[in-house]
């Protein structure tokens, strides 16, 4: 039950429920994480169906506006059809984000599809209660031959889940191809990073593939390669892929030489501030996609920080008439703030720049209207003097 008044907002239709607008008495605390729900206004009129956790900020998450709602197998199935028919709309080939949590009525669930291989992320105590109904609304909606459970998310931990990576059905190699507009990459679903491939990066892969013809491409966090090989297939005359990892550059240079652009590519191991920070060379576009510098909101300043500091350090390293490109995928970093930070560093390089798109993750990461926080990933593209 919620509070006197507290309900306006969810009946507007936000997905959330915050532990300080319910009626914690002791039988709503003693209610196992997880748990399906049937949120009420203080006058017990009925307003939806969720998932509930006692011990968490976002207390409940909508599962559907109708209350006593069953959530069985046929509701599963019913979300993951309506989610597979947009994205079959969207995209001809079988590699996309399936599900992405709110947007798609399945709050907290990440599946992202490659094939006929399904990597499934709950990351909440919700979802992980209906783990098995997913993992069969998987084999029987869309056809997975197999469905990989990949639960070693940080958010895991404040829902008082632990680690968990395992094969749920199935059977797959831990490296698999995918096809992104004609190429072909390789992800490690099993033990890379998140499910192994970034799709909401897939709209920037091709932009900056479409201004790499004929110039000299540094893509720094490289991971498997999606922007330095995209650029090479391009026409890209020359291309340097930097990571601290080594096994994601073992996928790299098998996509590279799949792509029959190896001869163009060269694979660097190396932290990439250090790399930056000793580098004398230019390039004409440089690319900078980094993982979160803001985890959190107590991170922010140190995070913004960050990004001015890539910032500086990429602008040192362009061509003048070049590009840069820099992404953040915190969503506690608002865009307003990650823009300053990074014209801040590109002025403290002493260049001038221009900014030619602003853009976030592709239309397979669809955003839900009254959840801004799902519009997690930003990316600048400028055009430096």
């Amino acid at each position: 039950m919620m509070k006197r008044g507290m309900h306006r907002r969810l009946q507007a239709g936000h997905p959330w429920v915050f532990s300080n607008e319910v009626e914690m008495d002791p039988a709503t605390k003693s209610l196992a994480p997880g748990s399906v729900v049937t949120v009420t206004d203080a006058g017990g009129a009925g307003l939806a169906t969720a998932y509930f956790n006692p011990r968490t900020l976002i207390a409940a998450r909508v599962l559907s506006t109708t209350p006593d709602m069953a959530i069985d197998a046929d509701f599963i199935a019913t979300r993951l059809r309506t989610a597979l028919t947009l994205r079959e709309r969207l995209y001809s080939k079988p590699f996309y984000r399936l599900v992405h949590a709110e947007a798609d009525g399945l709050p907290g669930l990440i599946v992202d599809r490659f094939g006929d291989v399904c990597v499934m992320q709950p990351n909440t105590a919700g979802m992980e209660a209906l783990m098995e109904l997913i993992a069969a609304g998987l084999r029987d909606v869309v056809g997975a031959k197999a469905v990989i459970l990949r639960g070693d998310s940080g958010s895991r931990t404040l829902e008082g889940l632990s680690n968990d990576v395992r094969l749920l059905s199935g059977s797959t190699e831990n490296e698999i191809a995918l096809e992104e507009s004609g190429a072909t990459f390789f992800a490690d679903v099993l033990s890379g990073q998140k499910t192994g491939w970034y799709f909401d990066q897939r709209d920037n892969h091709a932009f900056l593939a479409s201004l790499s013809k004929d110039r000299s491409v540094l893509d720094l966090y490289t991971h498997t390669g999606g922007f330095g090989i995209a650029a090479a297939r391009a026409g890209a005359s020359h291309v340097t892929l930097v990571d601290s990892s080594a096994s994601s550059l073992e996928l790299a240079a098998k996509a590279a030489k799949a792509n029959a652009v190896a001869d163009r590519c060269m694979l660097t191991r190396a932290d990439v501030f250090e790399f930056l920070e000793a580098n004398k060379a230019q390039w004409d576009v440089v690319i900078a996609d980094p993982p979160a510098f803001v985890k959190s909101r107590k991170d922010l300043k140190a995070g913004l920080q960050g990004y001015r500091k890539l910032a500086r350090l990429c602008a040192r390293a362009i061509n003048p008439g070049g590009f840069l490109f820099i992404a953040s995928c915190s969503h506690n970093a608002p865009l307003d703030e990650f823009t300053a930070a990074v014209a801040r560093g590109i002025d403290d390089a002493n260049r001038n720049a221009k900014i030619i798109r602003t853009s976030g993750a592709g239309s397979d990461h669809p955003v839900h209207p009254l959840l801004p926080e799902s519009s997690y990933l930003k990316a600048l593209t400028l055009a430096l003097d």
